[in-house]
């Protein structure tokens, strides 16, 4: 790799993955430390974070795992705060966690707890993260953010994942935004929208 992140800390949320294979946050963390970055590797389970860390480790780069609930405000600023702990500074944030959701339920069955509940993991814990990095990438003179979307935000898919749906063109908007917002400070915010890539999450479909 050209070392284009030498001297960078990188925070990457849903860096373990469900399953056996690799999925998007662990890659993404994995590139991350390749180009070297120092990576925190945030999961709501601390053991799939640990694998993705095991695998840094074992090509010689650097990383470390948190075990964090990014719907909740107080666990993003534990987030923020290890990273700064750890490392001493914070360069780019990189918003991963997502669920399907919904229970495969369309407009006439999806409840109101269904409906909340994607949009709290999908896009309310991107603002949250956002809220508690923002001070120290600005204190680093700039950064990059990065949120993952998915091309469902913009084809006609099965009514089962309206919510996701839904969600992920809300991080769209929601990337358009902060771009707009946080320029003058020297942070980008960049939106990836992936079609279907073999995780766990998408064997079954």
């Amino acid at each position: 790799m050209a070392g284009r992140l030498n001297g960078k800390v990188a925070i990457v949320t849903g860096a373990g993955s469900s399953g056996a294979g690799i999925g998007n946050g662990k890659a993404a963390a994995i590139l991350f430390a390749r180009e070297g970055a120092k990576v925190l590797c945030v999961d709501q389970q601390i053991e799939r974070a640990e694998e993705t860390c095991a695998i840094i480790s074992d090509e010689k780069g650097v990383a470390s795992a948190l075990a964090a609930d990014v719907t909740k405000r107080t666990d993003c600023a534990t987030a923020v705060s290890a990273a700064i702990e750890r490392y001493g500074r914070l360069d780019i944030l990189h918003n991963n966690v997502g669920i399907v959701g919904g229970h495969g339920h369309g407009i006439r069955d999806i409840t109101e707890d269904e409906w909340d509940h994607v949009m709290e993991v999908n896009l309310k814990s991107m603002v949250l993260t956002t809220q508690a990095a923002l001070p120290h990438l600005e204190a680093a003179g700039g950064g990059s953010i990065i949120n993952v979307s998915s091309i469902a935000a913009m084809r006609v898919y099965p009514a089962a994942i309206m919510a996701y749906q839904a969600s992920k063109a809300g991080i769209i908007g929601l990337t358009l935004s902060l771009a707009g917002q946080l320029a003058e400070q020297r942070i980008r915010v960049n939106c990836i929208a992936p079609g279907f890539i073999l995780t766990d999450l998408n064997r079954e479909m």
